[in-house]
């Protein structure tokens, strides 16, 4: 079972609850996909025993070889070559890695050599095996990261991923291939506005998804209507706590720290799998 926490937007508690429900299911795998700012780890404290580059192939042009017909770069849909007169620009922050222009290349003048864009970390949490990969600076691309991270689901247990927030390609990368997303909102005019795009991802994704409302005064209606009227389930809610954010803030699991947060998401859990697994059947 793949279970994606997700957020349409930044701030909701998307990975307060991804840790929490990593830390009520017991044995469980979680990957933090959010790579461009992954922060699970700070509340998990994992071991890190594994640390592997994550690269992509891009063009390295033999000057002698090129007849600069610009086949190459007209075939390059991101711009990642320029054929001038006297030579072939590449360049590599702009290549996808697709191998377009070697296929295009009549001469056999360009061959691939990987770039590293990441890394991927691995190791354990008590029973959570834990990955997250991180960004290189300045890199624009986070897709290929993500794919590496994803590389270590397993679908024997239970995998949570921590997705971006967001609905760009980071997020849609995280999710798909899910059994399930939990999207986490907050009860503010940004956080439903927020969560009608997120919604709208899922369904073009056609992922299966519930709604879980964080720091909740209990008066909910506008996002209850919404999800009443998109026929989608609103899973539980996780009331406004002080002692929530303390906990937070001074880098320690919530789930651990307030009892009270730990038997919510056992029940929100709970609801998620029945709903997963009955989907399956």
């Amino acid at each position: 079972m793949v279970i994606a926490v997700a957020s349409g937007k930044g701030g909701t508690g998307k990975t307060t609850v991804a840790v929490g429900l990593a830390t009520v299911a017991g044995r469980a795998r979680l990957l933090d996909c959010d790579v461009e700012e992954p922060n699970a780890h700070l509340f998990l404290h994992p071991h890190l025993t594994q640390s592997c580059p994550v690269t992509i192939p891009v063009p390295e042009v033999d000057p002698d070889r090129c007849a600069r017909c610009g086949r190459c770069a007209e075939a390059c849909q991101f711009h990642a070559l320029a054929a001038l007169p006297g030579q072939v620009l590449v360049f590599p922050e702009l290549c996808h890695g697709c191998g377009a222009c070697a296929l295009a290349c009549p001469e056999g003048a360009i061959r691939e050599v990987p770039r590293q864009v990441g890394v991927v970390e691995r190791g354990r949490a008590g029973e959570i095996t834990f990955a997250h990969g991180r960004l290189n600076v300045g890199e624009p691309m986070a897709t290929p990261v993500i794919r590496a991270v994803k590389a270590h689901l397993d679908r024997a247990g239970l995998t949570l991923i921590d997705a971006a927030p967001g609905t760009a390609c980071p997020v849609v990368e995280a999710v798909k291939g899910s059994d399930f997303c939990l999207l986490v909102t907050e009860p503010t005019p940004f956080g439903l506005s927020d969560l009608r795009l997120a919604v709208e991802v899922m369904e073009r994704l056609g992922l299966p998804c519930g709604v879980l409302i964080n720091r909740s005064d209990g008066r909910d209606i506008e996002t209850e209507s919404f999800l009443t009227s998109r026929g989608l389930p609103l899973l539980g809610r996780i009331a406004f706590d002080r002692a929530i954010a303390e906990a937070y803030a001074r880098g320690w699991n919530p789930a651990e720290a307030r009892p009270e947060l730990c038997r919510s998401l056992r029940e929100i859990l709970t609801r998620i799998l029945e709903r997963a697994q009955g989907r399956q059947r």
